[in-house]
This record gives C-alpha cells, sequence and structure tokens, in this order.
C-alpha cells in the first residue's frame, strides 16, 4: 500500500513538473518569438533608410528628399553623454553608502523611499519637473535641461543596482580586507566594488539604454532644432524625438529616416553592451 502511494506522488510530481517545464518552455519561446519579430521587422525596414548621408546630413525640411540625422545623432551624443558621465559616480557613491555606510540608518531608508519612488515614476513627470525648474525659470529650452532629466533616470537606476551587487560580495572578503587594517573607504572602493565590477558595469549601461530612447523628457526639456547645434545652451534634436515626430509624419521620407534612427540607438545599445561584456568580463583564469 505504501508503495502504490509513493509511485502515485512520484507521478504526481512528475506530471507537475512536466507542467511546469512546458509552461516555462512556452513562455520563453513565446517572449523570443515576440522579440525576434521586433526586431526583424526594425532591421528590415532601418537598413533601407541606412547609408553615409544618414550621418553627414542634417534633417530635412517638410516634403523634401534626402536629408540625414546628423544633427540628432549629435545631439542625442551631447545629451546622453553628459547624462552619464554625471549620473554614474553620483549613482555608483550613493549605492556604497547604502550598503557600507548608512545600511540600516533613516537616511538609507529615506534614500531607498525616493529611489523607488524614481524608479517607479513617469519619465514624463520627470520631463515635467525639469520643465518647471529650468526651462520656464531659465526662460529656454536647451541641452543642459534634457541632459538633468535624463540624468534624474539614470541614477536611480545605477544607483540600486550598485546597492544589489555590492550585496551579493560575501562579507568574509571586506572581514579579511578589515583585518588587514584598511580603512572603509579603502575596503569600499578596492574591494567590494572591484569585485561587483561587473554588476556595477552592466547597470551603467542599463541606465545609458533606458535614457538612449526616452522621448517624453526630451520634449519638455531640449524640444528640437532642425539645423546642427553643438550649443548645449540652446535647444538641441535629439534622435527619439525626431523619431517621434518623424513616424507620426505622413512623409515618406521622414518616416524612413525615423527607421533608420530606431536602427541607429538599438545598434549602439547593443554595440556598447557587447563591448563591456568583452573587455570588462572577469579574467580570472591565469
Amino acid at each position: 500500500m505504501k508503495t502504490e502511494l509513493n509511485i502515485a506522488l512520484y507521478r504526481r510530481r512528475q506530471l507537475a513538473n512536466a507542467w511546469g517545464m512546458a509552461t516555462s518552455t512556452g513562455a520563453m519561446a513565446l517572449g523570443l518569438a515576440v522579440l525576434v519579430w521586433i526586431l526583424v521587422v526594425l532591421f528590415s525596414n532601418g537598413l533601407a533608410a541606412i547609408d553615409w548621408n544618414i550621418l553627414t546630413q542634417d534633417t530635412p525640411a517638410p516634403g523634401t528628399e534626402g536629408g540625414g540625422l546628423r544633427n540628432a545623432v549629435l545631439g542625442s551624443l551631447l545629451m546622453v553623454g553628459l547624462a552619464a558621465f554625471v549620473a554614474t559616480p553620483i549613482g555608483i557613491f550613493a549605492g556604497i553608502y547604502l550598503t557600507e555606510y548608512g545600511d540600516q540608518s533613516k537616511t538609507a531608508e529615506l534614500t531607498r523611499f525616493v529611489t523607488d519612488i524614481m524608479l517607479s515614476a513617469p519619465s514624463i513627470v520627470i520631463g515635467l519637473f525639469v520643465y518647471a525648474i529650468a526651462v520656464a525659470t531659465l526662460g529656454g529650452f536647451s541641452g543642459y535641461a534634457g541632459s538633468l532629466a535624463l540624468t534624474l533616470i539614470a541614477v536611480p537606476v545605477v544607483m540600486r543596482t550598485t546597492e544589489n551587487m555590492l550585496r551579493l560580495v560575501p562579507g568574509s572578503l571586506r572581514e579579511a580586507a578589515f583585518a588587514l587594517g584598511a580603512p572603509r573607504w579603502k575596503v569600499s572602493l578596492s574591494v567590494t566594488l572591484r569585485a561587483a565590477k561587473s554588476g556595477v558595469i552592466t547597470g551603467v549601461l542599463l541606465s545609458i539604454a533606458r535614457i538612449s530612447g526616452e522621448t517624453a523628457p526630451l520634449l519638455f526639456t531640449a524640444l528640437n532644432n532642425q539645423f546642427f547645434n553643438s550649443d548645449m545652451s540652446k535647444p538641441m534634436a535629439n534622435l527619439p524625438v525626431v523619431i517621434f515626430q518623424f513616424a507620426m509624419s505622413p512623409y515618406e521620407n521622414w518616416i524612413r529616416l525615423a527607421w533608420g534612427g530606431a536602427l541607429l540607438i538599438t545598434l549602439a545599445v547593443l554595440i556598447l553592451n557587447i563591448l563591456a561584456r568583452v573587455f570588462f568580463r572577469d579574467r580570472r583564469s591565469g
């Protein structure tokens, strides 16, 4: 009798395991299928728009042929680059503070609470906030205002990722460094941060990938500029806003350039991730 019950229980477990594997595999296949579908449509439409002119000519006037996205590419590079340059050290050092110094303090709890709110807040809200404190106050749209909005989006991502990665570092590494007489700041920077280097870099890349495609905050801050402009104190063209405007237009040339711009952003994020994995992977062998 007991043997029959064990056999029945074993068969039920086998069926439950098979059902779980089947549903998990189906969900994974569905997600991959949708991703491949998006990439196929993007590459099939975007490759037709990619040529040398897209990087050497500015956005065309309505109803005209030709043109490119030079001004938008430059604007995106400047704003995203400045945002990443500011957000990376702030996010990393804030994550170190939350993990190594103020783990149980009220300041850390408040910081985590505010960070969670910023992570879940719609990007358009951040754009309106920057518009109120920078654009409306200073009296004009600018690339600096756009970078400020992107920075506010990127900092929470870097901060939380850095905190989570540092918490995965074994406590024995810290204890060994303290036993050798190393100060806490030295342990934080040279031991724990170095051990979590790959995860922290991944968080930085995730933040860059997120802000690279943000449109709503830039509509309220940097606006757009049809002409080539490298002065970030003035309105500045950028790829997300240009893609939004061109994709909604009735002009075939603009729609073609919108597909090309979307492909450029996708390729930029892909290349950035590949380079980071190649140059920042752990080299423990040898």
